[in-house]
């Protein structure tokens, strides 16, 4: 009796069957797909721009989409939001104006924006002609809450992966010169690593948010914070290369490599940052929160992002300049710092399911 062919599975194939046994890892892998489309197309989504102000209603709490009117499924409608003073606190509050429904439209225009960040358009995916829709509320000048944390997002979600290109590429080039050529080389190189990894991070943050001239637009300040970020987290890294092509460059595929006359430049880029691949990614995975809660921080302490970007730790910092007493008046403030945590949840399930599937003892 003979056995049919067995089908033999390619390392790569084995590891996406060790991912998608991790439900939670695949949930947020899927969360993290649905974050970057959404800062994708910020633009589309959002009603509005970042910087679009209704004076008329600052701190306007989030308005509720209706489906139903008098007992009928409607086309969704808002109601138009009412001011009133409380006569006690004399506090401003909203109410629904129940007898003016304003109908929800689609792909209606409005404030121009750049589409995909290259083509100009003012259309919008929904929003409400002669009126106005927050989803998330309005911020102390007015603004859509909502709107700003869609564009908010594209500076969030990019700082973290822009600084990681950056600070890999510094520390995978570092370290693995370190960890290769060892003796002396190493020695200063891992000195320098030291001193820079005993130098308190937040210090050095302020001391170059304040080199940072006032009067550079926000797109270079945008960079400049990349940069600095990069900068400071690159060391780490090369630490850890060097730790891993230490291992690797004793192996026998290394040394045949280099009797056969492999240059250096060759042995490392060909034969061992490759078989560093998985770690790479894995690593950058993990890392990429830790640039993002960095970039909240800063802008919080507004240290960072400045008019007209926007980015989610920037909206939380309304809540500093206001004071911790808004939240009990208006909560909806804090919408962001949700976004922040459901993102670095996701990096941090995606990155523990990437691990596990790179890991070919499971």
């Amino acid at each position: 009796m003979t056995s049919g062919p067995v089908k033999t599975l390619s390392p790569l194939q084995l590891a996406w069957r060790r991912y998608r046994r991790s439900r939670v890892g695949v949930f947020s892998g899927y969360v993290l797909l649905v974050l970057y489309l959404v800062a994708l197309f910020a633009g589309f989504l959002a009603p509005y721009s970042s910087v679009t102000q209704n004076s008329l209603n600052p701190y306007q709490p989030p308005q509720r989409v209706h489906w139903f009117r008098d007992g009928r499924l409607q086309r969704p409608f808002v109601y138009v939001m009412k001011q009133e003073r409380d006569p006690v606190t004399f506090v401003r509050r909203f109410a629904e104006d129940t007898s003016q429904p304003q109908p929800v439209r689609f792909f209606v225009r409005g404030d121009s924006y750049g589409f995909l960040g290259l083509i100009p358009s003012n259309i919008h995916l929904f929003g409400v002609e002669g009126g106005s829709i927050y989803l998330f509320g309005t911020d102390k000048l007015g603004r859509c809450l909502f709107s700003r944390i869609l564009i908010g997002a594209q500076v969030s979600l990019t700082v973290g992966i822009v600084a990681v290109i950056i600070s890999f590429f510094l520390g995978i080039l570092i370290g693995g010169i370190s960890g290769y050529y060892g003796g002396r080389t190493d020695a200063l190189i891992q000195r320098l690593i030291e001193i820079l990894l005993s130098i308190p991070t937040l210090p050095i943050l302020l001391a170059l948010a304040i080199i940072i001239p006032p009067e550079w637009p926000a797109a270079w300040v945008f960079l400049g914070i990349v940069v600095v970020i990069s900068l400071i987290r690159w060391a780490s890294i090369a630490r850890v290369v060097r730790g891993q092509v230490l291992s690797l460059r004793e192996l026998d595929y290394v040394q045949a490599a280099r009797a056969l006359g492999a240059t250096d430049l060759s042995v490392i880029f060909r034969h061992l940052l490759p078989n560093l691949t998985s770690f790479l990614i894995v690593t950058a995975t993990l890392t990429i929160p830790s640039y993002i809660i960095l970039e909240t921080t800063l802008s919080f302490l507004g240290l960072g992002i400045k008019e007209p970007l926007s980015s989610w730790g920037y909206l939380l910092r309304d809540v500093r300049e206001e004071g911790f007493g808004v939240l009990s008046l208006y909560p909806w403030l804090l919408i962001p710092g949700i976004f922040i945590t459901v993102t670095v949840l996701a990096f941090n399930f995606f990155g523990d399911a990437l691990r596990d599937a790179a890991d070919v003892r499971s």
